[in-house]
């Protein structure tokens, strides 16, 4: 097995105006990069009351690729530049003709590329489908088309997004902006480091996992797991089974709220969806935390946890307290939040793609091949015991909300770890059982139901980011946000941006 994982990974190696304008010279920023780490918000502001326009936000954004992505490899399938600038024109002759746009109008977009996308190879991450090229959008991408996004290309993901390490055979790897030798985690790494980097100012991904917190966490940037049903999935072969969600991520809070604001809402074509207004994550965040109760839990009660993240977390209770909040030791009982993830998990991997598994097995990495035939032996009593099991740990969680709102704890249990290795085997000497283990303090929380959110939080001695996890109510997305949005503003780590950027 380890041969081929070995073998695997080397060859998955990376590879790596439309009409005058007035500009009040105060409102824009002062040179065209530095439209690349302007707020997602302020930029599509910028844009819409034709401060700045589309092509030259495109441009800035297109340069920024240039320099950037061959080192990092983070967005792929990138239509050419003219074409770029073209769409980027049109957006800007649409609003002299003075037509109605989204929120995100002229926005260059990639989207993640386990989203179907008209224009653009939907890949998953596998040679089995480098060539498949969708005939309809995914409704998350026909919601930010909506919305007036600019798309441009794809960003990478592990192959069918298994795993929270960005490589495969058909893009290769993507690496930590913060360290070049470090992985960028994953399922949404291209998406994180692309945010990081300023090569696009907002961006889609989604988490089953951990796919949006993880690689937030590693890439110092914001990545938020929505409840389950805030935003629209489909099309989705079983609406009601397991606990994929679609989510933003972003360079600030301030900017995941905008971008949930346009990805939420109600749709019929998403049975588990349900009503609820986006509007509130449009507006400010700011609340009054005094007296709010914080239950404070790193290791979720004993996940083996590297010093090096602990330190950092260690270091940010006393964040919590200055803001007012009454943080207590306390963690909620989440038994048998193993097999009730792994169950599920395996199980629809199975049913998903086992007949892709009998026809490619050799075309795919060692651990998709191992999730898929592992799902083969579960039965329907044993999936039926994971609902029961989820059912019992739902029920906890209800009863341990009620004296705290919130739940602070580790994202992920390591630093970026090396881009050569295909996981972390062990952590404080506590081996791994699966490719998927080292990611408990993630997907403990999936399987809660409960929104949570990759804030950054500071850095290990070597430089590598470090995440808070902060966990909410029950559909409290909002609360989870303002909670994130003070930390965020008494910390600041956020706005430290990766080496690779700069020269």
């Amino acid at each position: 097995m380890e041969t081929s994982r070995r073998g695997f990974l080397q060859a998955a190696g990376a590879t790596a105006a439309a009409g005058a304008i007035a500009r009040p010279a105060s409102a824009v920023p002062s040179v065209p990069s530095d439209l690349c780490f302007t707020s997602g918000r302020e930029l599509a502001r910028l844009v819409r009351t034709r401060q700045v326009s589309a092509r030259e936000v495109m441009q800035a954004h297109l340069a920024q690729i240039a320099r950037v992505n061959p080192r990092v490899n983070a967005i792929v399938a990138k239509l050419d530049d003219d074409r770029c600038l073209a769409l980027a024109d049109e957006a800007d002759r649409r609003l002299v003709r003075g037509e109605n746009v989204g929120p995100l109008h002229g926005l260059p977009w990639a989207f993640k590329d386990l989203e179907a996308a008209v224009g653009f190879p939907c890949t998953r991450g596998s040679p089995i489908f480098k060539d498949d090229m969708p005939q309809e959008d995914t409704v998350l991408v026909e919601r930010l088309r909506q919305a007036g996004v600019v798309p441009i290309g794809k960003t990478n993901v592990p192959e069918f997004g298994m795993g929270s390490h960005t490589y495969n055979k058909v893009y290769g790897t993507t690496l930590n902006p913060y360290d070049l030798t470090k992985s960028a985690g994953g399922s949404s790494g291209g998406a994180a480091v692309a945010l990081a980097t300023g090569m696009l100012p907002l961006v889609d991904g989604s988490d089953l996992g951990g796919s949006l917190r993880n690689p937030g966490n590693f890439n110092n940037v914001v990545g938020f797991r929505p409840t389950v049903g805030l935003v629209p999935d489909a099309p989705n072969a079983m609406p009601f089974v397991g606990f994929a969600v679609k989510g933003p991520l972003a360079r600030s809070v301030s900017d995941v709220a905008f971008l949930l604001s346009v990805m939420a809402g109600f749709d019929p074509r998403d049975p588990a969806g349900y009503p609820s207004d986006p509007s509130l994550f449009a507006r400010p965040l700011d609340r009054d935390l005094k007296g709010v109760r914080v239950a404070w839990c790193p290791d979720l009660g004993g996940l083996p946890l590297d010093r090096r993240v602990r330190a950092v977390l260690d270091g940010q209770r006393k964040t919590l307290e200055s803001l007012g909040c009454i943080v207590e030791d306390a963690c909620p009982d989440l038994a048998g939040a193993d097999e009730v993830f792994l169950t599920l998990r395996l199980w629809m991997s199975w049913n998903g793609l086992g007949e892709v598994l009998a026809r490619h097995r050799e075309e795919m990495k060692p651990e998709a091949v191992w999730q898929i035939e592992s799902g083969s032996r579960f039965s329907g009593a044993d999936v039926a015991r994971a609902m029961q099991k989820h059912g019992e740990i739902l029920e906890r969680m209800r009863r341990f909300e009620e004296k705290h709102e919130f739940l602070a704890c580790a994202v992920n249990q390591v630093p970026p770890f090396d881009a050569t290795l295909d996981w972390p085997h062990e952590i404080e000497g506590v081996q791994m059982e699966n490719y998927v283990a080292w990611m408990k303090s993630a997907y403990w929380i999936t399987t809660t139901f409960r929104p949570a959110i990759s804030v950054p939080a500071g850095f290990t001695d070597g430089g590598l980011p470090v995440g808070l996890q902060i966990v909410g109510r029950y559909r409290d997305d909002l609360g989870v946000l303002q909670m994130a949005d003070a930390f965020e503003q008494a910390t600041g780590f956020g706005r430290k941006r990766p080496g690779t950027i700069e020269g």
